[in-house]
């Protein structure tokens, strides 16, 4: 029985007011309630999980509208709730209980939304706003395939004391003999007081051998967050070696416990091997990496046929494949398992008026925009960032010039992002590009 009941449709009157920021970027992944149904992604065998499949109700305002109900009870007080919204289709405004909370311009880019701040106990309205994107400009000659509306689209609760995110990497150790597993596991405390919880992990071998497990405890402060770091060496992984064709994958379990309960799974796969970038040159286990890109490449709503295509295109020789823009999770655990490595790509591309350097001349320079450049690079780089085959990031589409929003995206992608490379080819010998002897 769901902890929280979908309900039907319902007409809802909208409130004018400005949006607030229930958007968290993170990496994009569900809990599970066993072990088992976390290995099979049985997500409905998971009592805090629904799909969001929100009814048609309206078109008003040059806006179509759709509503989900949600009840919330007594028993979702330990818990948060999220909303993860995926092709939706358009830009879109997302309401609670008639109060706008966030505003999406990037009709591709999936997005994840913390709901409990807005809900209330009792009946919950979830509704969409979805209309015509207001930076256009942003995604000109860029169009998703057709997917199915809200393909992917979910709901799902997660203890209030719990992990919040998570970096992984399985890399060569300093003497080139072993690896050494780095895991970081970000743990929230959303109530009020200090709270005990304890993490684990266990991760296998892709022979399925068990290679190390751990255990620790930590105590989070109320209304903070913490990391957990976990840094074991990993024999014999030179037996199998990720990347360029090359497939193994180990699975990561991470898992919760509190008072010798255990509460949630989260599964991970991970592949060995890291791949560094300097002089101009890509390089793989201390070897020079040559990318054989596919440009353009971007998936369909056939699974099986995206990764027919994968599979082709690694026999004619590319090792690389470079979105226009972000892509399913799916996509990403689909390159994890060829081998096949990715540039992953925020969703910027606007080529008209990009050679004007004019403040407000390319959408490039033009510094009101400055916010909506950095949403679609963190959304991008957040969800992707965890993903074995991700061997870069590029800010956008080489012909959408340059100015201040490429400069402090390309300064805040670096902030973050330690190890791979930042590319924009459309900053034509300026500094915001790591490229520059490409």
């Amino acid at each position: 029985m769901k902890k929280f009941i979908l309900l039907g449709m319902a007409l809802c009157s909208i409130i004018a007011a400005e949006a607030q920021n229930a958007r968290v970027y993170r990496s994009e992944f569900l809990t599970y309630d066993k072990r088992e149904d976390a290995v099979a992604d049985r997500r409905l065998e998971t009592a805090r999980y629904a799909d969001f499949k929100p009814e048609r109700i309206a078109i008003a305002g040059g806006e179509i509208r759709y509503v989900q109900k949600v009840q919330i009870d007594a028993t979702m007080n330990d818990y948060n709730l999220y909303l993860h919204l995926e092709n939706v289709g358009m830009a879109y405004t997302l309401f609670i209980n008639n109060e706008p909370v966030a505003e999406v311009e990037d009709p591709i880019t999936p997005s994840d939304f913390l709901l409990s701040p807005y809900m209330r106990q009792g009946v919950n309205e979830i509704m969409l706003g979805v209309r015509h994107s207001r930076t256009p400009q942003l995604q000109e000659n860029i169009f998703q395939m057709d997917f199915t509306e809200f393909e992917n689209s979910y709901l799902f609760a997660q203890r209030r004391l719990a992990v919040r995110d998570f970096d992984i990497l399985l890399e060569p150790d300093t003497t080139r003999q072993y690896a050494k597993l780095k895991l970081d596991v970000i743990v929230a405390n959303d109530f009020n007081f200090a709270e005990k919880i304890q993490v684990g992990f266990d991760i296998y071998d892709p022979k399925g051998k068990l290679m190390e497990y751990s255990v620790n405890e930590i105590e989070v402060e109320g209304r903070s967050i913490d990391t957990l770091s976990f840094k074991p060496d990993i024999y014999h992984a030179y037996d199998f070696k990720w990347g360029d064709g090359q497939r193994p994958l180990y699975d990561v379990m991470l898992y919760v416990k509190r008072n010798g309960m255990l509460w949630e799974y989260i599964p991970l796969k991970v592949g060995f091997g890291k791949t560094t970038y300097r002089d101009g040159k890509f390089y793989r286990f201390d070897k020079i990496l040559h990318l054989q890109k596919k440009e353009h490449f971007n998936a369909t709503p056939d699974r099986q046929q995206t990764y027919k295509e994968i599979e082709q295109l690694k026999l004619r020789g590319y090792n690389t494949l470079c979105p226009d823009y972000p892509q399913p999770k799916w996509f990403y655990d689909m390159c994890d398992a060829a081998g096949m490595f990715v540039i992953d790509c925020a969703n910027i591309n606007s080529p008209t008026n990009s050679n004007n350097r004019a403040i407000g001349g390319t959408p490039a320079n033009d510094p009101k925009l400055v916010d909506e450049y950095l949403q679609r690079v963190k959304a991008m780089y957040y969800r992707s960032r965890n993903h074995s085959c991700i061997v870069a990031f590029s800010l956008g589409g080489a012909q959408s010039g340059n100015g201040y929003n490429m400069y402090k995206a390309y300064e805040w992608l670096k902030s973050v992002e330690k190890r791979l490379p930042v590319f924009y080819d459309g900053a034509e010998g300026e500094w915001n590009t790591d490229n520059q002897n490409q």
